[in-house]
């Protein structure tokens, strides 16, 4: 690359040197040449910086000139910040804007975010309490909606979300040491705070730490912390309401269910880790209702197919029981009356034997018992005195022995 040259005004009888009318001619030549050439979009945009930067008509500055290896044309020295606006500005870069912030995908994006916001809105609306009242007569927890509501893939964008954050925490607990971090950070926190108190001090003879020390150290204000206290209250009403609804048989198919829950708990626990354990259980309780959402009919078809063969078998087992019934109860009914007969005639028997004993008959055409007996009529009594005894005047001699 030869030399930079210089220019300067010509004389003042307006005649340019012939040193300038090279310049000018091979400028221009350079600048046709690349306009009439196919070359890349970098020389593009290079030669059109070239152009907005170096006017044709301004060759008498006192600027310096330098020579581009391809294609050959003079260009200036560029600003920085006219350079950035100058591709800012250009069409080709426009063009790409356009595409991405309002081409398809863009749109796309600002669409499915604008319905994950909506949802996440709906999910939150929904912690009203339910209308819903337990089997004791009490009013359900906020939660009752909630957890029904994401459970039942309503707002489905916000459940997956919620569920892949689950997930994602299980993995976290199960590889990360999260109390390890914790107090690393903790200990480097404090370690700069430390260090840059003790370093201002011993230089400046006033610490950093204390000059980013706020004005008013933060507090929980008395509303949010009672908000937060009754939420938690309500949470915990749920899982305690929840738990003896399941215990105590009020809807017998969540009971069942939650048998075998436990029974496959209790066997997978002695070969699957906890985390393993939380993995399932977690997958269960989101994709199960999803399952169900999606195949509605055709699981209900069954259900309903399967409650009327128990049924049908049910009523068949309580015919063959109440027919099984009626008989026993009638051969116990005849048994108690053979039994009666024959303890009743036992009973005659031995009372016969009786007045038999005490020498007493029954006359025939009577029945046996105290009537039996000998009858006795007034001729065989003594007749009774009508008076009282007489006294005799003599008096009877005692006699006495001589002692």
């Amino acid at each position: 690359m030869s030399e930079p040259q210089s220019f300067s005004a010509g004389p003042a009888d307006g005649t340019a040197p012939s040193s300038n009318v090279n310049g000018t001619n091979s400028i221009q030549s350079a600048k046709d040449t690349v306009v009439s050439s196919k070359v890349s979009r970098t020389d593009s945009v290079l030669l059109l910086l070239s152009k907005k930067l170096i006017p044709t008509n301004n060759l008498n500055s006192s600027l310096p000139l330098c020579y581009s290896s391809f294609p050959q044309v003079l260009i200036a020295p560029l600003d920085a910040q006219a350079a950035g606006s100058a591709i800012a500005n250009h069409p080709v870069t426009q063009n790409v804007k356009d595409t991405v912030g309002n081409g398809p995908v863009a749109e796309s994006v600002k669409n499915q975010y604008g319905a994950t916001t909506n949802e996440f809105q709906n999910l939150a609306n929904s912690r009203t309490k339910p209308d819903a009242h337990t089997a004791t007569g009490q009013q359900l927890t906020q939660y009752h909606s909630l957890f029904y509501n994401l459970l039942s893939w309503e707002n489905p964008r916000a459940t997956a979300i919620a569920f892949f954050v689950n997930v994602l925490f299980i993995f976290a607990a199960r590889y990360l040491n999260i109390l390890h971090y914790l107090f690393k950070f903790l200990y480097l926190t404090l370690g700069v705070t430390a260090a840059a108190e003790v370093a201002g001090k011993l230089v400046f003879n006033n610490g950093f730490t204390s000059q980013v020390r706020p004005r008013r150290y933060y507090t929980i204000p008395r509303d949010t912390l009672e908000t937060v206290l009754e939420d938690v209250q309500e949470l915990i009403n749920f899982f305690v309401i929840e738990f003896q609804r399941v215990l105590f048989a009020e809807n017998v198919i969540h009971t069942i269910g939650a048998f075998a829950a436990s029974l496959v708990s209790y066997l997978l626990i002695k070969v699957v880790p906890l985390w393993g354990l939380a993995l399932i259980g977690t997958s269960i309780i989101y994709l199960a209702p999803l399952v169900y959402v999606n195949n509605r009919e055709l699981i209900d078809s069954q259900i309903a197919h399967t409650s009327e063969i128990i049924n049908s078998q049910a009523a068949q087992v309580k015919d063959i029981a109440s027919h099984h019934a009626g008989r026993g109860v009638e051969s116990v009914k005849s048994y108690a009356g053979d039994y009666t007969a024959k303890a009743q005639q036992y009973v005659g028997q031995a009372r016969g034997r009786t007045g038999g004993a005490l020498g007493t008959s029954t006359p025939a055409g009577t029945t046996s018992g105290y009537e039996t007996g000998p009858k006795y009529g007034s001729s065989d009594f003594p007749t009774a005195p009508k008076t009282g005894p007489e006294l005799s005047t003599t008096e009877e001699k005692v006699p006495t022995v001589a002692s």
